[in-house]
């Protein structure tokens, strides 16, 4: 109840309530402030017909036969008709007259605040993180329990606390105006015709690339919080999740279970859905694909990130198996779940798939759903889902290819054929961890506690980092994916690695060096396209890499080979 009720701040201070937030606002004056209670009477709406409908409303339709939006074209038609009200006078005592008896829900000529709110409540669409889609999905799929409705109304109450923010300070600021005081049927009209512009956003839409701008500062610490093993725990208790010990039960492994395994076919469960996804590439006209639709061919299901090197060394195997056994019943669909938020540009995913030869269907996963769906937590990993829509094999990261041919070639009764071998670049024991430069996943800068947030800061270090770190020396703006070089930008990089690259963006040139080898240096040009840049090839080499930035570039994040 605690993360729900966090979770619902977060949602109601971030840009999907932008949608309902000109309503709220302007509702507090319809009366010119008179009535102190408004915003309280707006929002206590919106929340009862969220929370209930959220958990119930999905029941109802199904139950009675009705159209899945029809709630929603309910409330932008009751926002319409009472915006016009508003506008309108004469339509406004039109509208009255029915409810003249009905005091709870009373249609006076300054618009009842509580019939607004649950209105705002059936076409308000919060950011759906973990919390928000346990909800919805287990309200759908396994009835309505003491849990859900608890965790519905913890996460109601946090949407409800800053819309309250927001309805009392656009009371108190706008009731200071003679004008709003002296010309109330103006002001009215206003409001009037925000909710009918309200109405319209929302029933086209137009809202929604703004809404998608969710700032990073909130979606990190919603996925610090909802992410966490213990919520995951008390989610899955909400279902009654167990994990099964197939040695005694016979059944279903998870994923996590067959993982353990990655050479022999095993029984890791039903495929999952792909909820969400934006869009297609490399399918006829972007049309969608369902796996259900897919049952009689296996499916190897891989999700990747275009900038992580980790996947691009398993795409010369993707490839291959593609060309190979597509003809044979093989489909291959790539999940792309951005890592970054420039990996989020479809462009940008279209212009690697394109660079890395892959032709197999991709879908663009840009809000996470798929990726929370089948509770993945890797770049890359694969499930490997036979004819019959269950999955086979679960593998996270690299490696494991020639098992997994061998599974695929068993699946498909293929005769048996050398499996593919490609040079993927190398990997080096013990080689250098991943590191990243942004603060948001910040552990091996040899700063200390003098790396600053958000502001251009001139470091110094007097001293080689320790084996695996890095610092930053000169200029740095530091924010939460990545730092922008300033003025006489250097990265001291202490290694171990037959490779080391750096993603990057922006414009300019970063000279590299080793300390080592006088001989080394290159130069590596950065376009503005953010994208993975070799730093240094070669033998595997323990060695301090010294990199100079002009101003302007963009540095995410160091991976090694």
């Amino acid at each position: 109840m605690l993360v729900g009720l966090i979770s619902g701040i977060i949602t109601a201070i971030s840009p999907c309530v932008l949608p309902v937030l000109p309503a709220i606002l302007t509702s507090a004056i319809q009366d010119g402030g008179a009535n102190r209670r408004r915003p309280l009477v707006v929002v206590a709406g919106l929340v009862t017909s969220f929370a209930v409908f959220t958990l119930l409303g999905g029941i109802l339709l199904s139950s009675l036969g009705l159209p899945d939006d029809l709630l929603r074209w309910t409330g932008i038609a009751v926002l319409a008709i009472v915006g016009v009200g508003l506008m309108i006078p004469k339509v406004g005592e039109l509208l009255q007259r029915p409810f003249e008896r009905v005091r709870p829900v009373q249609m006076d000529r300054g618009g009842n605040g509580y019939v607004m709110g649950l209105a705002l409540g059936l076409v308000f669409v919060p950011c759906a993180g973990p919390i928000l889609a346990s909800i919805t999905v287990l309200a759908a799929t396994n009835g309505v329990s003491w849990g859900l409705v608890a965790l519905t109304l913890a996460f109601s109450a946090g949407i409800a606390i800053p819309l309250l923010g927001f309805g009392f300070a656009g009371q108190a600021i706008f009731s200071r105006i003679t004008l709003v005081r002296e010309r109330l049927q103006l002001i009215r009209a206003i409001s009037g015709a925000v909710l009918v512009a309200t109405a319209l956003v929302i029933a086209t839409n137009i809202a929604e690339p703004l809404q998608r701008l969710v700032p990073e500062q909130l979606a990190s610490i919603q996925n610090q919080i909802e992410d966490s093993d213990t919520v995951r725990d008390e989610l899955d208790s909400l279902t009654g999740r167990e994990d099964v010990d197939t040695t005694v039960t016979g059944d279903a492994l998870s994923f996590d279970q067959c993982e353990a395994n990655t050479a022999v076919l095993q029984n890791c469960g039903p495929a999952r859905d792909l909820p969400g996804i934006d869009e297609w590439l490399n399918t006829e006209d972007g049309q969608a694909l369902d796996l259900a639709d897919l049952e009689g061919q296996v499916v190897l299901l891989d999700f990747w990130t275009y900038s992580c090197i980790n996947c691009q060394r398993t795409f010369p195997y993707l490839t291959a198996w593609d060309e190979r056994y597509r003809d044979q019943g093989l489909t291959i669909i790539g999940v792309h779940t951005p890592e970054f938020a420039f990996e989020k540009v479809v462009g940008n995913v279209a212009d690697a798939t394109e660079r890395y030869g892959i032709d197999y269907p991709v879908a663009i996963d840009n809000e996470y759903q798929t990726w929370r769906e089948w509770d993945q937590r890797f770049w890359p990993a694969h499930y490997l889902i036979d004819q019959t829509g269950t999955v086979r094999q679960v593998h996270y990261g690299e490696g494991a290819y020639a098992e997994t041919e061998e599974l695929i070639q068993q699946l498909l009764d293929a005769a048996p054929q050398d499996v593919v071998d490609m040079d993927t670049g190398g990997h080096t024991t013990d080689r250098t961890q991943e590191t990243y430069l942004g603060y948001g996943r910040l552990q091996y800068a040899d700063n200390g506690g003098q790396v600053v947030h958000d502001e251009p800061v001139a470091y110094g270090h007097d001293a080689f980092p320790q084996p695996d770190h890095f610092a930053y020396v000169g200029e740095w703006t530091v924010t939460d994916e990545y730092a922008l070089a300033g003025e006489g930008a250097m990265l001291m990089l202490n290694f171990y690695a037959s490779d080391a690259h750096l993603v990057m963006a922006g414009e300019g040139e970063v000279r590299v060096t080793l300390l080592d080898d006088d001989s080394y240096e290159r130069t590596v040009k950065v376009d503005g396209t953010a994208d993975l840049y070799d730093l240094w090839e070669g033998d595997p080499r323990e060695d301090v890499m010294i990199l100079e930035f002009t101003p302007g570039v963009e540095a995410y994040a160091f991976t090694f080979g």
